[in-house]
């Protein structure tokens, strides 16, 4: 190829990891606004986050479109296929994160009461806080190409998990205790599960950018694990 053709691969490149940045960035905006609006029983916020997704939707079929159009012109081959092939999968990861985002602030409404418990309130937003620095830490691996960070994000979803099994279980005791807010704590549930979901979509961003980076697939050091049984 020409110094030019390069050059103008080159650019594609960058504006497509340029976009999943983009992506990333307005992911973790929703998913901290949409537990926000959960703590805080914010029904305007829950939903403008509602009313956000379509935003993140349309940036992914654009780079979708964008990223076939690649492949057919460039016929990528070696770390460009490895990295026109990561976007892919992260942008699909990414787009997950906003759909999870939208169903907290769904939740929210249906909810439509503050959380009873203080302790509860604080489990949420710590695990929350957690699933959300694996999201941030893995798109800085992913831009700065740096498969020993991803490889750490991996590591971190274990203490996400436990969170989110202490907060099943104690929903579970509400429930058992008082008939009355089985609706609500249930609702809560579903909550606490998408939040625990975005370790997921890290860990699978993980594995791309680590792939994406070594040509090697990210060892699993642990296997997945769910207490309590849910769905």
């Amino acid at each position: 190829m020409s110094e030019h053709t390069v050059s103008a691969y080159d650019d594609e490149l960058t504006a497509m990891a340029g976009k999943v940045a983009e992506m990333g960035g307005i992911a973790e905006k929703a998913f901290a606004d949409a537990v926000s609006a959960l703590v805080s029983q914010d029904l305007e916020l829950a939903k403008a986050t509602i009313k956000g997704d379509v935003r993140l939707d349309s940036l992914y079929n654009e780079l979708e479109v964008k990223l076939i159009e690649l492949i057919v012109r460039r016929q990528p081959m070696g770390q460009d296929l490895r990295e026109i092939t990561a976007a892919t999968r992260i942008a699909n990861d990414l787009e997950r994160v906003g759909d999870l985002a939208k169903n907290v602030a769904k939740r929210v409404i249906a909810i439509d009461s503050d959380l009873q418990s203080k302790k509860l309130a604080i489990g949420v937003e710590h695990m929350t806080e957690l699933a959300l620095s694996q999201l941030k830490q893995v798109l800085d691996a992913y831009a700065r190409k740096d498969a020993e960070a991803a490889r750490r994000v991996q590591e971190a979803d274990a203490e996400v998990d436990a969170i989110y099994t202490s907060i099943f279980r104690e929903l579970l005791t509400y429930m058992m205790e008082d008939p009355r807010v089985i609706t609500q704590c249930v609702h809560l549930l579903f909550c606490a599960k998408n939040i625990e979901r975005i370790g997921d979509h890290a860990t699978n961003i993980a594995e791309n950018v680590y792939y994406m980076v070594t040509g090697e697939r990210l060892p699993e050091d642990r296997a997945k694990v769910d207490e309590t049984g849910a769905v």
